[in-house]
């Protein structure tokens, strides 16, 4: 589960990160209150208005902008609630605004010059341990500096039984150049953002800038962080941060059904039992010369119902050119799916794109005479290759 900004940033100072300050608004009025009692509490005279959305690169879609003055507050947060955001990690349509965050003016003039770095904390698959991704050259897309600069990216892998150690945060402070106050400031950090992180049970958190300030304090600019939704029974008052408006509506509609989908780019709709089986799926429609459209896992019960609402959540997508069912019966009869497949498609009336099934398993052989004996415009296939090759077929 995906968190905003400023949700992120309330669980980072929950742990003791020191975060930059903010109040959120939801109108230009709301966004002026706000930064009134910022200043009241921080002393800044600047604000920086930042669109609320569950995107990286914000600030290159014109989501993120200072404002001077109270006016400026009032006008700049009005040209972005309600805007259509577009940055690199949304569509081309882009994620309407509902909210802002307006935050204080952290780079303030001091002793110093104010430094961003780059501090991630996630998974390491391959090691089966946490890992502190960082580099010194923060406020960039750090997929850019693993490109272009690798060497300025270093990784502290985690002991999950242990915990990071004090060298390890002290470690990652010398590798960014810190020294004094800074140097303790951000071994503080660091150990406070793992213990969020760990805590949390978060998959990601990615705090991109983390900012030196002119008098040397270590403070999150940005957060962005996903919560393990596994761990979500854990943390009620995570849950409660969820905006559905931010999810893609079909999937949300499929959680609600029991359903496990996941929307793709693709043009051939995919129903399967089994998260194993869907992914080989969509290796055979790709190899037969299709895109996957969806991923979908009706799970162990295909019956009528469940069938008909996948059939209508993968007809939401219009790109779909024909569906293949491919369902393995083993708990469940190859003969039972069949009549839901043919109950699904009468009370659904007319479908207008080719559907295959392909069952096998149980009674595999009556659930394709079944399938024959319709009347309906199905294709049946038992081998998956027949499968494929008919797929091949009608997008040609």
């Amino acid at each position: 589960m995906n968190l905003h900004e400023y949700q992120g940033k309330e669980i980072l100072n929950s742990f003791g990160v020191e975060i930059q300050r903010g109040i959120v608004a939801t109108t230009p009025k709301e966004a002026v209150e706000a930064a009134k009692k910022l200043t009241e509490t921080t002393g800044t005279g600047w604000h920086v208005i930042k669109a609320q959305v569950h995107a990286g690169g914000r600030g290159k879609g014109g989501g993120v902008k200072l404002a001077k003055n109270l006016q400026e507050v009032e006008d700049i947060a009005g040209k972005i609630i309600g805007m259509d955001l577009i940055t690199p990690q949304t569509s081309a349509e882009g994620k309407r605004v509902h909210q802002v965050l307006v935050a204080e003016d952290v780079y303030y003039p001091g002793d110093s010059e104010p430094e961003e770095y780059y501090i991630s904390v996630l998974l390491n698959r391959s090691t089966g341990r946490n890992m502190i991704m960082y580099s010194t050259e923060g406020g960039m897309d750090i997929e850019t500096v693993a490109e272009e600069t690798p060497d300025l990216i270093f990784t502290e892998e985690i002991d999950p039984a242990v915990g990071i150690l004090g060298f390890q945060a002290r470690r990652i402070a010398f590798n960014l150049g810190l020294s004094g106050k800074a140097f303790k400031e951000m071994t503080k950090f660091v150990t406070a953002l793992y213990t969020a992180y760990n805590e949390s049970d978060s998959s990601l958190f990615e705090i991109n800038p983390v900012l030196k300030t002119s008098d040397d304090r270590i403070i999150a600019v940005d957060a962005k962080v996903s919560i393990d939704d596994n761990a979500l029974f854990r943390h009620k008052d995570y849950l409660a941060m969820r905006d559905i408006r931010e999810e893609n509506a079909v999937e949300v509609e499929a959680q609600e059904k029991g359903l496990n989908y996941v929307d793709l780019d693709g043009n051939v709709g995919c129903m399967v039992n089994g998260a194993g089986l869907a992914m080989a799926t969509m290796d055979l429609i790709k190899q037969a010369g299709g895109e996957p459209a969806n991923f979908l896992d009706v799970g162990g019960t295909a019956n009528a119902e469940r069938v008909e609402a996948a059939f209508k959540l993968i007809l939401k997508d219009p790109n779909v050119k024909a569906i293949l069912v491919n369902i393995f019966g083993g708990i469940v009869r190859c003969d039972r799916v069949a009549q839901g497949i043919i109950d699904a498609y009468k009370n659904m009336g007319t479908i207008n794109v080719p559907i295959i099934v392909r069952l096998q398993g149980t009674n595999a052989d009556l659930a394709k005479q079944m399938i024959d004996n319709s009347g309906l415009d199905v294709q049946s296939a038992i081998e998956f290759q027949e499968a494929a090759d008919k797929v091949k077929a009608v997008l040609a």
